[in-house]
């Protein structure tokens, strides 16, 4: 096997990032849908329709699409490559409302395929004999856990593994990001270090986020910034000028 229980994994990953914890509350694969993963996308989309589904939106990033399901309140995430339905998640709050919401939904929907791609990149950067099939089952593991899906041991693989930890670890970036605590920033400065960040690190724009703050007064804050697995500090004006930024 080449991956440790999900329990490990969620222990391993808690340990990189100081003073947080893990979120556990992890939502289950549909199981009205499991046996559409691995179906061919146009017999795939002819099925949901027939089971009360319908189509949302569709976003794309890389060589995959990634299509959201609504049935009432029930939202899935249908993530397709290579013509075939790769996975199939639970993606509470992902589908747009036909009310006032969408906008918002739109946004996190772009900051995940940005995440990814990303990940992605530093994946096979670190590991540059990675194959085709290696970054699918990376993608695989990924999206699994940025939605919330149980860790799949019955079809883990080496590139699973480490797509699912660096999932679980962008989902955690995104939790922290969205407390109250670290949106007591300006957004000014918020904005401004995630560009620097996004620069530091060598990384697409939408890739760095603030996962803590501190007020330095007069004016200063002090943020904590996550690119994926990596950290930095940026110190930035609430109007929005960065005055430094540092490894963390």
């Amino acid at each position: 096997m080449f991956a440790p229980r999900k329990a490990v994994a969620v222990v391993a990953l808690a340990a990189l990032i100081a003073g947080g914890t893990v979120a556990p509350a992890l939502a289950q694969i549909p199981s009205n849908l499991r046996d559409l993963v691995g179906a061919r996308a146009a017999g795939g989309e002819t099925e949901l329709r027939a089971r009360g589904y319908e189509s949302d939106h569709v976003d794309e990033g890389g060589s995959a699409k990634y299509g959201y399901w609504r049935r009432g309140d029930e939202c899935g995430q249908v993530t397709t490559r290579d013509g075939r339905y790769l996975t199939i998640v639970e993606a509470r709050n992902m589908c747009r409302k036909k009310s006032s919401g969408s906008d918002a939904s739109a946004v996190v929907a772009g900051v995940a395929i940005v995440g990814l791609a990303a990940a992605l990149a530093a994946h096979k950067k670190k590991h540059d004999d990675a194959d085709r099939d290696h970054d699918a089952e990376y993608e695989r593991g990924y999206q699994s856990a940025l939605y919330g899906s149980d860790y799949d041991d019955r079809h883990e693989s080496e590139g699973y593994h480490e797509g699912f930890l660096a999932g679980q670890s962008e989902r955690d970036n995104r939790r922290f990001s969205n407390s109250r605590y670290v949106r007591s920033a300006p957004r000014a400065a918020q904005d401004a270090c995630s560009r620097r960040a996004d620069e530091f690190q060598s990384r697409p724009y939408g890739s760095s986020v603030p996962i803590s703050v501190r007020d330095l007064g007069r004016g200063d804050w002090e943020l904590t910034m996550a690119t994926g697995s990596y950290r930095s500090r940026c110190t930035a004006s609430a109007s929005g000028q960065v005055r430094s930024i540092d490894p963390y």
